[in-house]
């Protein structure tokens, strides 16, 4: 067993697809096959289950990538402290968020503060962010759900009031608060379900009973406002995104959504085990030491000045 057949097994896991993860490594299929069958045949137990073309993890295999997620990930940060303590600069941190929109603001003064750092940002989903951390892939996630790794410690950022957003000149537009029945008919323009916004549409509406009309759903969770805009339907939006001023440049409306926890943990998420750079315990200790965005700015349903 050496380190390629581990490399190539995470990748294949990652993707399980044995075509795409060898488009992914850069190599024939058939050899990947042959590698993986050559790992199994010492571990004297298959790692997958083949359906037809498709191949998916057995409970040996997830069980042995964890394991080798941990491992790589170990060697990864070894040769990265050797590296790093060459380099004249402070080394490379890596983030990955739902929206990169969420540390605009933070990761512009950061750089200004400590121009050396390499910053490497990626946009992820939490099933996406939890597997970037394990592999070693990021050191940090800003995550607006909770992330269910036991290796992973956490802090709260900052917990802001999430608006419904209504086109200009919808029946709402006006309104100061609305509750969940009187919109239960009503489109609505989401995310898809791994994302916060839609967890957190769907844990309202099924509390009054009800299933929201999805007129409109995707990836990308900073798109949904200009969407909203173009009167797609109406969607929860974070007050973040009226106290950046997006409403000048997007114009919406801004309702109070009368039902419990309406709102988002922003989160900072990393690998309790995890070698950090010295970029990173500099973000670490930038994000953290600062008011994070939005719990000392004023209503955001009202104009700024």
């Amino acid at each position: 067993m050496d380190l390629l057949q581990l490399r190539y097994f995470q990748t294949v896991a990652r993707f399980e697809h044995m075509s795409r993860a060898a488009e992914e490594l850069g190599i024939a299929q058939p050899s990947l096959s042959r590698t993986i069958a050559r790992l199994e045949a010492e571990l004297g137990s298959p790692l997958f289950e083949r359906h037809g073309r498709g191949i998916k993890l057995n409970a040996g295999g997830t069980m042995f990538l964890r394991h080798v997620d941990r491992t790589l990930s170990e060697l990864d940060d070894g040769v990265r402290a050797v590296r790093e303590a060459g380099d004249l600069g402070l080394g490379r941190v890596g983030i990955a968020c739902e929206t990169l929109l969420t540390i605009t603001t933070v990761l512009g003064s950061f750089r200004l503060a400590h121009p050396r750092a390499e910053v490497r940002l990626f946009q992820s989903n939490a099933e996406e962010m939890e597997r970037q951390l394990r592999a070693g892939e990021v050191d940090f996630c800003v995550a607006s759900q909770h992330l269910n790794d036991p290796h992973l410690d956490s802090l709260e950022l900052t917990r802001e009031e999430v608006l419904l957003a209504v086109p200009r000149g919808h029946w709402l537009d006006g309104r100061d608060s609305v509750t969940i029945p009187e919109i239960a008919d009503e489109p609505f323009v989401t995310t898809r379900r791994s994302h916060w916004q839609r967890a957190l549409l769907d844990r309202l509406f099924a509390s009054e009973g009800h299933t929201p009309v999805i007129s409109c759903e995707g990836d990308e969770p900073g798109a949904s406002q200009v969407l909203i805009s173009a009167g797609l339907g109406i969607g929860l939006i974070p007050a973040m995104s009226r106290q950046a001023g997006t409403d000048t440049r997007v114009p919406v409306a801004w309702v109070h959504l009368d039902a419990p926890a309406c709102h988002r943990v922003l989160t900072l998420v990393w690998r309790r085990d995890a070698y950090l750079s010295e970029a990173a315990v500099k973000f670490r200790e930038f994000i953290t030491s600062r008011p994070f965005m939005t719990h000392r700015l004023p209503d955001p349903r009202r104009p700024n000045p």
